[in-house]
C-alpha cells in the first residue's frame, strides 16, 4: 500500500523466519547422514533423540507465525496513510453515497412532482425551556437575537438552505420537529444537494447519512471511531486494496466526512444524553454535523446533558397552511382532476388554520387540514387516494373522521392493500417501484405487524431492522438448536466414515464381501470419532453465531484477476512452508511407532499435499473477502447476499482443500504401506471422505461472520410459527419496492415511524 509500508511492518516476519531457519537447520542435522553408509540407521538413531524436540517445536513455530501475522497487521494499521490514498477514498465514498441516496430518493418520491414546501425557521429566544440552541453569534456572525427570523428556509428551495448552511461558522445543524414533520426528508435533500454541488466547493467533506441509534458511546467513545466502523461496514469498497481501515480512520479523523445522524429520538433517554455529550467531546473546531430528532426528546437530552451542541443551528418546521397543502395535492393530480377532487380541494383550501378557527366551529375539512399540515399526511393522502383514484368524499366527512388521528388511522389501514393493488409485480430490473412477487395484503400486514411489534417490544425498542440481529433478538440459537446442529455434524462425520471405509475396503479387498466387511468394521468407528468431535465443536461455536455481524465475499473475477493471482501465489508460498514443517514433524513423531522411513515419506507427502491445498483455499478466501473498487453502497439485500456467499464459499473451499490434502496423503501412505495400486486407491478414497467432512466442519466454525447461518435458523423457526415468511429477505425487498420500508445502508426501517407504531399497536399474535 503506497505510503504505508514501514520497515517495522516486516520486522515480525524476521522473527518468524529466524525461528523457521532454526527448525530447518535442526532437520538438516538430523537427515544429513542419509547419504552415507548406514545413513538410514544413523539418521534413525539421531531422530530418536531429536524427533520429540522437532515435534515440540512445531507448536511454538506455529505460534510465532500467528504472532508475526497479527503483529504485522497491527503495525500496518498504525501506519500513517498517504494523502493520495485518503483523497481516493473520499472520492470513492462520495460516488457511493450519491448513488445510494439517489436511488432511495426515487423510491421515496422526494421530488415527484416537487418537494413538499415545508417552511423551517430557527427557534425564537425563550421558545424552549431550557434553551436548545447555542448563542446565534457563535453560529453565524451575521445572526441577531431577534425572533428567529435570522434563519428561515423551505424544503422547496433546498439550494438556498444549502447556501445558508455553508455560510455558518462550523456548518452544524439540528433539524427538529414532531412525528411526520419531514426531518429525515430535509436531511436527505440537503445531503443530495451538498453532494451534487461538491465540485463547486473543493475540500468539502462527504455527507453520509447514518441512523444515530447504532452508536453505542460506551464502546465508541468518539464519534470518529464509530464513523470508521460504520463506513467500513456499510461501504465495503473502502476495504479494497490500497485503502482499508487506516485510510478510513484518517478520513473520519481529518474532517473529510460530514455525519448526517438521523433519529436521535429513537435512542433511550440515557443514551440520548450520552450522544449529546459525546458529540461535544468529539467535534473539533472545523468538524461539521447534521442531526435530526423529535423536538421533545432533543429538549430532554439537552436538559439532561446541561449543554447544547456547540455552534449548532436549530431548525423547526412550521405547519403547512391548508392552501399550500391543497396546492401540492393539485400538482400531484392530472390537470383535469374531476369535480370530486376539485370540490375536496376547494373545501381544504378554504379551511382556516388552527390559530384562526373560532371556538365551537367545525369546518367540514378540519381533520383533512390538520392531517395535511405534515408531509406524512400528504404522503398518505397521495398514496391512498390520489394513486388509487378512489372517491375523496370521505376525506371531508366530519362525522366519520372528526379528528386527524382517526383519519390517519384510516389511511394507514388502507395503505398496504392500496400499494399492493396499484403496484403489480414486475421482473424488469430497471423498475424500482414494482415488487418481484405478488403478495396477499392481509398476510403482508400480519408479517410487517409482527416485525414492528418485535422491534418495539423485544429488540430494543429500535426502528432499525437489521437482518443479522434477528437471531439474537428472537433468541433463535437455543440449547436445543445447538444440540441439533451438533447432531447434524455428527451424522455427517459418521456418513463420511461409512463411505470412506466401505470404499477403501472395496478398493483394497480381494472380494466384495471382504471389502464390505473391512469398511463396516472400521468405517463407523472412525466416522463416529470424527463426527462426535465435529459435532461438539459446531455445537460450542454455534452459541456465538447470533452475535456475529455480516461478512463480505465477492466472487466476480472481472477486473480482479491480478489480485486473485497474487493471493493464490502468496497463499501457496506461505502454506507450503507450513505444510512441509507440519508434515515433517508428524512424520518424525509417527516414526517412533511405524518406522522412520515410512513415517518421514508419509509426513512429507502430507505436508506437500496439504500446503498447496491450504494455500489455494486460504488465497481464494482472502481474495473473495477483498472488496473491489466498485462504486456500490451496501443495500440490505446485497449485504445479505455477500455474507451468504462468504459462508458457502468458505465451507466448500475448506471441504475441498481438506479432502484434496488428506486424499493425496492417504493414497501415498496406502501405496507405501501395501505397495499396490488398490491400496493407494483405498487411501485416496478414505482420505477424501474424511477430509471433506473435516473441511466442511472446519468451514462452519473457523473464521468470523456466521450471520447467515444464524439468520437461517431464526427464519426457519419464525416461519414454522407462522410469524414471518421463510424467504424473509426477498419479502423485505418487495416491501421496500412498494414503499412500505426505507433503506439506510444495510438496515431497513419502516417508511415512517408512525407507520411502525401503528402496525405495532394493531398487531395481534396468532392464536
Amino acid at each position: 500500500m503506497a505510503g504505508m509500508r514501514k520497515g517495522g511492518v516486516w520486522r515480525p516476519w524476521l522473527v518468524f523466519l529466524a525461528a523457521l531457519a532454526a527448525v530447518l537447520g535442526l532437520a538438516a542435522v538430523t537427515f544429513a547422514p542419509l547419504g552415507g553408509e548406514d545413513g538410514l540407521q544413523n539418521s534413525a538413531d539421531r531422530a530418536q533423540l531429536t524427533g520429540g524436540f522437532v515435534l515440540a517445536s512445531a507448536v511454538p513455530l506455529i505460534s510465532v507465525w500467528w504472532w508475526a501475522r497479527r503483529r504485522s497487521r497491527d503495525l500496518a494499521a498504525q501506519a500513517v496513510p498517504s494523502s493520495e490514498a485518503v483523497a481516493r477514498a473520499k472520492d470513492l465514498l462520495a460516488e457511493m453515497v450519491a448513488e445510494q441516496w439517489k436511488d432511495e430518493a426515487l423510491l421515496r418520491s422526494l421530488a415527484d412532482p416537487d418537494p413538499i414546501p415545508v417552511r423551517w425557521r430557527a427557534p425564537a429566544p425563550g421558545a424552549h425551556t431550557p434553551a436548545i440552541m447555542d448563542h446565534p453569534g457563535l453560529i453565524d456572525s451575521t445572526a441577531d437575537s431577534g425572533d428567529g427570523s435570522w434563519w428561515t428556509a423551505s424544503s422547496a428551495d433546498i439550494g438556498a438552505l444549502a447556501d445558508r448552511f455553508r455560510r455558518t461558522r462550523r456548518r452544524r445543524l439540528i433539524i427538529l420537529g414532531g412525528p411526520g414533520a419531514g426531518k429525515t426528508t430535509l436531511a436527505l435533500q440537503l445531503l443530495l444537494h451538498l453532494l451534487a454541488t461538491r465540485s463547486q466547493h473543493p475540500g468539502e467533506p462527504v455527507p453520509v447519512l447514518l441512523p444515530v441509534a447504532g452508536w453505542n458511546t460506551e464502546r465508541s467513545f468518539r464519534l470518529q471511531d464509530w464513523l470508521t466502523g460504520r463506513l467500513l461496514a456499510d461501504y465495503p469498497a473502502l476495504r479494497s486494496p490500497g485503502l482499508g481501515e487506516p485510510v478510513v480512520r484518517a478520513l473520519a479523523a481529518r474532517g473529510h466526512v460530514l455525519p448526517v445522524l438521523d433519529g436521535l429520538d429513537e435512542l433511550p433517554a440515557p443514551a440520548r444524553t450520552a450522544v449529546v455529550k459525546a458529540l461535544n467531546r468529539s467535534l473539533g473546531g472545523d468538524d461539521q454535523l447534521i442531526l435530526t430528532s423529535r423536538t421533545r426528546e432533543f429538549t430532554e437530552a439537552v436538559a439532561s446533558a446541561a449543554d447544547v451542541i456547540t455552534s449548532a443551528a436549530v431548525l423547526e418546521p412550521r405547519p403547512l397552511e391548508p392552501a399550500a397543502a391543497a396546492d401540492y395535492l393539485t400538482h400531484c393530480l392530472p390537470p383535469e382532476p374531476g369535480p370530486r377532487w376539485q370540490h375536496t380541494l376547494a373545501v381544504l383550501r378554504h379551511t382556516p388554520p388552527p390559530e384562526l378557527r373560532q371556538p365551537g366551529t367545525g369546518p367540514p375539512a378540519v381533520a383533512l387540514a390538520d392531517l395535511a399540515a405534515t408531509p406524512l399526511g400528504l404522503w398518505l393522502l397521495r398514496t391512498v387516494y390520489l394513486t388509487s383514484g378512489d372517491d375523496p368524499a370521505p376525506l371531508t366527512d366530519s362525522a366519520r373522521f372528526p379528528t386527524a388521528t382517526l383519519l390517519r388511522a384510516h389511511l394507514f389501514d388502507r395503505l398496504i392493500p392500496t400499494l399492493i393493488t396499484t403496484r403489480p409485480p414486475s421482473g424488469n430490473p430497471a423498475d424500482p417501484f414494482r415488487p418481484r412477487r405478488r403478495h396477499d395484503p392481509a398476510q403482508v400486514r400480519r408479517w410487517l405487524g409482527y416485525l414492528a411489534h418485535h422491534l418495539t417490544h423485544q429488540a430494543g425498542p429500535t426502528r432499525d431492522l437489521a437482518w443479522w440481529r434477528l437471531a439474537a433478538t428472537t433468541h433463535a440459537i437455543t440449547p436445543a438448536v445447538r444440540l441439533a446442529l451438533g447432531l447434524l455434524a455428527t451424522v455427517l462425520g459418521l456418513a463420511s466414515g461409512l463411505v470412506g471405509g466401505i470404499t477403501a475396503g472395496l478398493a483394497d479387498g480381494n472380494e466384495l464381501g471382504e471389502g464390505l466387511g473391512f469398511g463396516l468394521r472400521f468405517g463407523p468407528s472412525v466416522g463416529l470419532a470424527l463426527g462426535l468431535t465435529g459435532g461438539l465443536v459446531v455445537s460450542l461455536a454455534a452459541g456465538s453465531w447470533a452475535q456475529d455481524r455480516p461478512g463480505y465475499a465477492d466472487l466476480r473475477v472481472r477486473h480482479r484477476a491480478t489480485e486473485l493471482l497474487a493471493q493464490l501465489t502468496g497463499g501457496l508460498a506461505g502454506r507450503l512452508e507450513f505444510g512441509i514443517a507440519a508434515g515433517t514433524a508428524a512424520g518424525l513423531a509417527a516414526g517412533l511407532a511405524f518406522g522412520l522411513e515410512f513415517a518421514i515419506a508419509a509426513g512429507l507427502a502430507f505436508g506437500i499435499a496439504a500446503g498447496p491445498a491450504l494455500g489455494l483455499a486460504g488465497g481464494l478466501t482472502r481474495w473473495a473477502e477483498t472488496p473491489a473498487h466498485a462504486r456500490r453502497a451496501q443495500t440490505p439485500t446485497a449485504n445479505w447476499h455477500a455474507d451468504r456467499t462468504l459462508n458457502l464459499f468458505r465451507a466448500v473451499g475448506n471441504g475441498l482443500a481438506a479432502g484434496l490434502a488428506t486424499g493425496t496423503a492417504g493414497a501415498i501412505a496406502g501405496g507405501l504401506g501395501r505397495g499396490t495400486a488398490s491400496a493407494a486407491a483405498a487411501g485416496l478414497a478414505a482420505g477424501l471422505a474424511f477430509g471433506v467432512a473435516f473441511g466442511l466442519t472446519a468451514g462452519a466454525v473457523l473464521g468470523d461472520h456466521r450471520a447467515w447461518p444464524a439468520y437461517l435458523v431464526a427464519t426457519h423457526r419464525l416461519a414454522r410459527a407462522d410469524l414471518l415468511p421463510r424467504r424473509l429477505m426477498p419479502f423485505l425487498d418487495d416491501c421496500h419496492r412498494l414503499g412500505l420500508l426505507r433503506a439506510a445502508g444495510p438496515i431497513y426501517q419502516f417508511r415512517h415511524a408512525e407507520l411502525h407504531d401503528h402496525l405495532a399497536a394493531a398487531y395481534r399474535p396468532p392464536t
